[in-house]
């Protein structure tokens, strides 16, 4: 989600408390499983599932518990089968909002978003309604404290691995890819040795708004929270930027 340094946001989710790193875990297992049922259990051999295993490092997740859920998708021929469904809507004064589940009932999980928007008097929309302010792109983010690469090196090191665009703030550096690139630029980084903070392909807004009516930051956060608590929920895209509100 958008709002603050991306990196206070890594540090936040690393330093949440044990049933939000639950929710967290059983998320990554959910990809896991996805990836193994499309591409196979070996990760030589399966791209996605080798950016979820980045993915589930980067979370903490450990590698017993990773290895036991490839194991669990591997050879469970009747578990339960996943699905993308994807949600577009409006929060406050017409923020845009892009929520992206992983679920076994569709029914259930379109009943729940619509009622996280309706608690913050935001509304569900039809389909592209609000993702053409996005654009896709693989994002890595690279913290300071874990590189001591000159801010060059580094940049030269990631374009010539395929990115699109390099950025620096205080705190880190931000790598941006097409998603197609996004693989492999990443494995080419660690390959380097360079220490990733967080990888994923993403929606990022074109633009940022601001809001600055108390009323619409509540309901605005009403929403992102209910969200984020519903164990559906995967990913969750906002061109809120709320560093402006504080």
């Amino acid at each position: 989600m958008s709002g603050h340094s991306k990196f206070a946001n890594i540090k936040a989710k690393k330093e949440k408390n044990d049933s939000a790193k639950g929710k967290a875990f059983t998320m990554i297992g959910r990809l896991i499983a996805v990836a193994v049922k499309e591409g196979g259990a070996d990760p030589a051999n399966n791209a996605k599932l080798r950016d979820v295993i980045s993915k589930a490092k980067a979370a903490n997740m450990p590698n017993d518990t990773i290895e036991r859920g490839i194991k669990k998708a591997a050879g469970d021929a009747q578990s339960v089968n996943y699905e993308t469904c994807v949600y577009e809507g409006y929060g406050p004064s017409g923020t845009a909002i892009i929520v992206e589940t992983l679920t076994d009932n569709r029914n259930r999980t379109a009943s729940n978003v619509k009622a996280c928007f309706t608690k913050g008097h935001g509304n569900v929309g039809a389909q592209g309604c609000v993702s053409f302010m996005f654009d896709k792109k693989g994002q890595i983010l690279i913290s300071k404290e874990d590189c001591d690469m000159d801010a060059d090196e580094l940049m030269m090191e990631a374009l010539d691995a395929g990115a699109d665009d390099f950025n620096e703030d205080e705190d880190g550096f931000e790598v941006l890819t097409a998603p197609e690139n996004f693989s492999a630029v990443r494995e080419a980084l660690e390959a380097k040795g360079i220490v990733i903070a967080e990888a994923e392909v993403k929606m990022i807004p074109q633009n940022t708004v601001s809001l600055s009516d108390p009323e619409d930051i509540k309901c605005i956060r009403r929403i992102l929270d209910l969200l984020d608590e519903d164990d559906d929920v995967q990913d969750v895209y906002t061109n809120w930027e709320e560093a402006d509100e504080e």
